[in-house]
Protein backbone atom coordinates (compact mmCIF):
# COMPACT_ATOMS: atom_id res chain seq x y z
CA UNK A 1 0.00 0.00 0.00
CA UNK A 2 0.76 3.45 -0.65
CA UNK A 3 3.47 5.39 2.11
CA UNK A 4 1.45 7.76 4.30
CA UNK A 5 4.66 8.71 5.24
CA UNK A 6 5.36 10.70 2.43
CA UNK A 7 6.36 14.40 2.76
CA UNK A 8 4.17 16.19 0.64
CA UNK A 9 1.59 15.06 3.15
CA UNK A 10 3.75 15.73 6.58
CA UNK A 11 5.27 18.66 5.71
CA UNK A 12 1.75 20.75 4.92
CA UNK A 13 -0.05 20.54 7.80
CA UNK A 14 -2.57 23.72 8.04
CA UNK A 15 -4.98 23.00 11.53
CA UNK A 16 -3.73 20.53 14.01
CA UNK A 17 -6.69 21.08 15.89
CA UNK A 18 -8.85 19.43 14.00
CA UNK A 19 -9.59 15.69 13.02
CA UNK A 20 -11.23 14.32 10.27
CA UNK A 21 -12.20 10.33 10.85
CA UNK A 22 -14.42 7.81 9.18
CA UNK A 23 -15.90 5.20 10.93
CA UNK A 24 -16.26 1.52 8.75
CA UNK A 25 -17.47 -1.75 9.33
CA UNK A 26 -19.55 -4.52 7.64
CA UNK A 27 -23.42 -3.79 8.26
CA UNK A 28 -24.50 -4.02 11.48
CA UNK A 29 -21.39 -4.42 13.22
CA UNK A 30 -22.29 -1.58 15.34
CA UNK A 31 -20.62 1.56 13.46
CA UNK A 32 -23.84 3.85 14.00
CA UNK A 33 -24.11 2.81 17.86
CA UNK A 34 -20.70 3.37 18.44
CA UNK A 35 -21.16 7.12 17.35
CA UNK A 36 -24.36 7.50 19.46
CA UNK A 37 -21.93 6.53 22.45
CA UNK A 38 -19.42 8.91 21.37
CA UNK A 39 -21.73 11.28 20.94
CA UNK A 40 -23.77 10.91 24.49
CA UNK A 41 -20.48 11.37 26.45
CA UNK A 42 -18.71 13.66 24.27
CA UNK A 43 -20.25 16.49 26.91
CA UNK A 44 -21.41 18.46 23.62
CA UNK A 45 -25.24 18.63 23.11
CA UNK A 46 -27.91 18.55 25.53
CA UNK A 47 -30.29 15.58 26.24
CA UNK A 48 -32.76 16.60 24.20
CA UNK A 49 -30.61 16.85 21.28
CA UNK A 50 -29.29 12.47 21.53
CA UNK A 51 -32.73 11.16 21.62
CA UNK A 52 -33.46 7.69 20.75
CA UNK A 53 -30.81 5.51 19.02
CA UNK A 54 -29.14 5.70 15.77
CA UNK A 55 -28.91 9.63 16.02
CA UNK A 56 -27.50 10.01 12.73
CA UNK A 57 -29.24 7.86 10.77
CA UNK A 58 -32.05 10.78 10.63
CA UNK A 59 -33.16 10.09 6.53
CA UNK A 60 -36.94 8.22 6.83
CA UNK A 61 -35.77 5.10 4.83
CA UNK A 62 -32.58 4.42 7.45
CA UNK A 63 -35.47 4.89 10.04
CA UNK A 64 -37.53 2.10 8.64
CA UNK A 65 -34.69 -0.24 7.22
CA UNK A 66 -32.64 0.58 10.46
CA UNK A 67 -29.65 0.62 8.46
CA UNK A 68 -27.21 3.47 7.36
CA UNK A 69 -27.54 4.18 3.57
CA UNK A 70 -26.39 7.67 3.54
CA UNK A 71 -22.68 9.00 5.00
CA UNK A 72 -23.20 11.52 7.91
CA UNK A 73 -20.84 13.94 9.47
CA UNK A 74 -20.80 15.25 12.97
CA UNK A 75 -18.42 17.66 14.60
CA UNK A 76 -17.41 16.83 18.54
CA UNK A 77 -15.00 19.50 19.98
CA UNK A 78 -13.00 17.56 22.66
CA UNK A 79 -10.22 18.65 24.97
CA UNK A 80 -7.19 16.79 26.11
CA UNK A 81 -7.24 16.00 29.37
CA UNK A 82 -3.31 15.89 29.31
CA UNK A 83 -2.77 19.03 26.92
CA UNK A 84 -5.83 20.87 27.59
CA UNK A 85 -6.06 21.57 24.25
CA UNK A 86 -9.27 21.45 22.22
CA UNK A 87 -9.67 19.57 19.15
CA UNK A 88 -12.44 19.92 16.46
CA UNK A 89 -13.23 15.88 15.07
CA UNK A 90 -15.41 15.35 12.39
CA UNK A 91 -16.84 12.03 12.59
CA UNK A 92 -18.13 10.39 9.44
CA UNK A 93 -20.71 7.81 10.11
CA UNK A 94 -20.62 5.24 6.58
CA UNK A 95 -22.94 2.73 5.45
CA UNK A 96 -22.01 -0.65 5.84
CA UNK A 97 -24.06 -2.43 3.46
CA UNK A 98 -22.75 -3.79 0.29
CA UNK A 99 -25.75 -1.81 -1.77
CA UNK A 100 -24.22 1.65 -0.46
CA UNK A 101 -20.51 0.83 -0.65
CA UNK A 102 -20.44 3.99 -3.48
CA UNK A 103 -20.92 6.60 -0.30
CA UNK A 104 -18.17 5.07 1.42
CA UNK A 105 -15.54 5.15 -1.47
CA UNK A 106 -16.35 8.98 -1.71
CA UNK A 107 -16.08 9.75 1.51
CA UNK A 108 -12.74 8.23 2.88
CA UNK A 109 -11.03 10.57 0.35
CA UNK A 110 -11.80 13.17 2.74
CA UNK A 111 -10.89 11.51 5.61
CA UNK A 112 -7.28 11.93 7.37
CA UNK A 113 -8.21 8.74 9.97
CA UNK A 114 -9.98 5.68 10.02
CA UNK A 115 -11.53 3.30 12.49
CA UNK A 116 -12.67 -0.13 11.70
CA UNK A 117 -15.21 -2.21 13.62
CA UNK A 118 -15.50 -5.65 13.84
CA UNK A 119 -18.26 -7.10 15.38
CA UNK A 120 -16.24 -9.95 18.27
CA UNK A 121 -18.35 -12.92 17.68
CA UNK A 122 -18.91 -12.42 13.96
CA UNK A 123 -15.90 -11.24 12.90
CA UNK A 124 -14.02 -9.95 9.68
CA UNK A 125 -17.45 -10.20 6.94
CA UNK A 126 -17.11 -9.42 3.09
CA UNK A 127 -18.05 -6.14 3.29
CA UNK A 128 -15.10 -5.31 5.95
CA UNK A 129 -12.53 -6.64 3.23
CA UNK A 130 -14.62 -4.10 1.21
CA UNK A 131 -14.06 -1.06 3.46
CA UNK A 132 -10.96 -1.83 4.22
CA UNK A 133 -9.73 -2.36 1.12
CA UNK A 134 -10.99 1.38 0.28
CA UNK A 135 -9.27 2.33 3.42
CA UNK A 136 -5.45 1.24 2.41
CA UNK A 137 -6.80 2.75 -1.14
CA UNK A 138 -6.81 5.95 0.43
CA UNK A 139 -3.45 5.61 2.64
CA UNK A 140 -5.25 5.34 5.82
CA UNK A 141 -3.66 3.11 8.41
CA UNK A 142 -6.55 1.90 10.09
CA UNK A 143 -7.39 2.13 14.22
CA UNK A 144 -9.22 -1.69 14.88
CA UNK A 145 -12.12 -1.78 16.85
CA UNK A 146 -13.57 -5.24 18.05
CA UNK A 147 -16.73 -3.77 19.39
CA UNK A 148 -19.74 -5.86 20.63
CA UNK A 149 -17.17 -7.63 23.46
CA UNK A 150 -20.86 -7.61 26.04
CA UNK A 151 -21.83 -10.62 23.43
CA UNK A 152 -22.02 -13.88 25.24
CA UNK A 153 -20.74 -15.16 22.58
CA UNK A 154 -17.59 -12.81 21.52
CA UNK A 155 -14.67 -14.78 20.77
CA UNK A 156 -12.35 -11.28 20.64
CA UNK A 157 -8.92 -12.59 20.70
CA UNK A 158 -9.70 -14.90 17.58
CA UNK A 159 -11.42 -12.13 15.71
CA UNK A 160 -8.51 -9.93 16.27
CA UNK A 161 -6.62 -12.85 14.56
CA UNK A 162 -8.82 -12.81 11.56
CA UNK A 163 -8.78 -9.04 11.32
CA UNK A 164 -4.91 -9.03 11.22
CA UNK A 165 -4.83 -12.06 8.74
CA UNK A 166 -7.37 -9.63 6.75
CA UNK A 167 -4.79 -7.08 7.00
CA UNK A 168 -1.97 -9.45 5.41
CA UNK A 169 -4.13 -10.88 2.47
CA UNK A 170 -4.76 -6.99 1.15
CA UNK A 171 -0.89 -6.33 1.41
CA UNK A 172 -0.89 -4.29 4.39
CA UNK A 173 2.76 -3.00 4.88
CA UNK A 174 4.89 -3.72 7.99
CA UNK A 175 3.49 -0.32 9.88
CA UNK A 176 0.14 -0.99 8.68
CA UNK A 177 0.28 -4.26 10.64
CA UNK A 178 0.88 -3.44 14.00
CA UNK A 179 -2.35 -1.13 13.85
CA UNK A 180 -3.42 0.26 17.76
CA UNK A 181 -6.12 -1.94 18.56
CA UNK A 182 -9.53 -1.33 20.88
CA UNK A 183 -11.94 -3.29 22.80
CA UNK A 184 -15.32 -2.26 23.39
CA UNK A 185 -19.26 -2.10 23.41
CA UNK A 186 -21.15 0.52 21.57
CA UNK A 187 -24.26 -0.86 23.08
CA UNK A 188 -23.06 -0.09 26.44
CA UNK A 189 -20.62 3.06 25.59
CA UNK A 190 -17.90 1.46 27.25
CA UNK A 191 -14.20 1.30 25.50
CA UNK A 192 -10.89 -0.36 26.68
CA UNK A 193 -6.81 -0.67 24.91
CA UNK A 194 -6.86 -4.33 27.62
CA UNK A 195 -9.05 -7.01 27.45
CA UNK A 196 -8.76 -7.57 31.01
CA UNK A 197 -9.36 -4.41 32.23
CA UNK A 198 -12.73 -3.21 32.12
CA UNK A 199 -13.51 0.06 31.03
CA UNK A 200 -16.68 2.35 32.20
CA UNK A 201 -16.31 5.20 29.35
CA UNK A 202 -15.82 5.37 25.43
CA UNK A 203 -12.96 8.23 26.23
CA UNK A 204 -10.56 5.38 24.75
CA UNK A 205 -12.06 6.23 21.43
CA UNK A 206 -11.19 9.61 21.68
CA UNK A 207 -7.80 9.14 22.85
CA UNK A 208 -6.90 7.01 19.91
CA UNK A 209 -8.56 9.96 17.58
CA UNK A 210 -6.19 12.13 18.88
CA UNK A 211 -3.07 10.10 19.13
CA UNK A 212 -3.55 8.35 15.65
CA UNK A 213 -5.16 10.43 13.45
CA UNK A 214 -3.00 12.92 12.07
CA UNK A 215 -3.96 16.36 11.32
CA UNK A 216 -5.30 17.43 8.04
CA UNK A 217 -3.02 18.93 5.22
CA UNK A 218 -2.76 21.29 3.09
CA UNK A 219 -1.64 24.79 1.80
CA UNK A 220 -3.06 27.45 3.58
CA UNK A 221 -1.78 30.31 1.01
CA UNK A 222 -3.89 28.65 -1.78
CA UNK A 223 -6.88 29.60 -3.41
CA UNK A 224 -9.77 27.65 -1.56
CA UNK A 225 -10.90 24.75 -2.91
CA UNK A 226 -14.10 22.71 -2.29
CA UNK A 227 -14.93 18.91 -2.86
CA UNK A 228 -18.53 18.03 -3.19
CA UNK A 229 -19.11 14.26 -2.58
CA UNK A 230 -22.68 14.51 -1.16
CA UNK A 231 -26.23 16.95 -2.28
CA UNK A 232 -29.18 16.94 -0.02
CA UNK A 233 -32.47 19.31 0.50
CA UNK A 234 -34.57 20.68 2.65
Amino acid sequence: MPDRTDESLDMNRVRNDIRNVAIIAHVDHGKTTMVDALLRQSGNFRESQLQGEAILDSNPLERERGVTILAKNVAINYTDPETKQTVKINLIDTPGHADFGGEVERVLSMADGVFLLCDAAEGPLPQTRFVLKKAFENQLRPVVVINKIDRPDARAEAVLGEVFDLFVELGADDETLDFPTIYASGRNGTATWDLNKPNDNIIPIFEAILKYVPAPHGDAEKPLQLRVNSILYN
